[in-house]
């Protein structure tokens, strides 16, 4: 079973970094397609990033594209999102979530039901 833990939310100011950790338990991590996702109050969750099982391969939402860089160490079992220039438009619980055995681009991988694994999501409130 795969377990995965969110970690780096917080409180920050328009503007300002965060970078959130996605650690995986319960399986091979190189075998892991990753992406982010992120869900406000009132609205579907939503598409942020997706990374390929080597890490060579990725894709994201154009509402983050050139702020937000999605990364992974296999050999530290974990997926990271670091976010820049933050916005408040961009609060919002932010989840990780993985699908196993998936070998291909991150084109076709924005949709939930792609995986099959999630975190419990860590909170990222921007204040304007």
């Amino acid at each position: 079973q795969v377990q995965l833990v969110e970690s780096g939310g917080g409180l920050v100011q328009a503007g300002g970094s965060l970078r959130l950790s996605c650690a995986a338990s319960g399986g091979s991590f190189s075998n892991y397609h990753m992406g982010w996702f992120r869900q406000a109050p009132g609205r579907e969750r939503e598409f942020v990033a997706a990374i390929n099982w080597s890490g060579g391969s990725t894709k994201y939402a154009d509402s983050v594209k050139g702020r937000f860089t999605i990364s992974r160490d296999n050999g530290a079992n974990t997926a990271y999102l670091q976010m820049n220039s933050l916005k408040p438009e961009d609060t919002a619980v932010y989840f990780c979530a993985a699908r196993q055995g998936y070998y291909g681009t991150p084109s076709g991988s924005e949709a939930p039901y792609f995986y099959s694994y999630w975190g419990q999501g860590t909170q990222v409130t921007v204040s304007s």
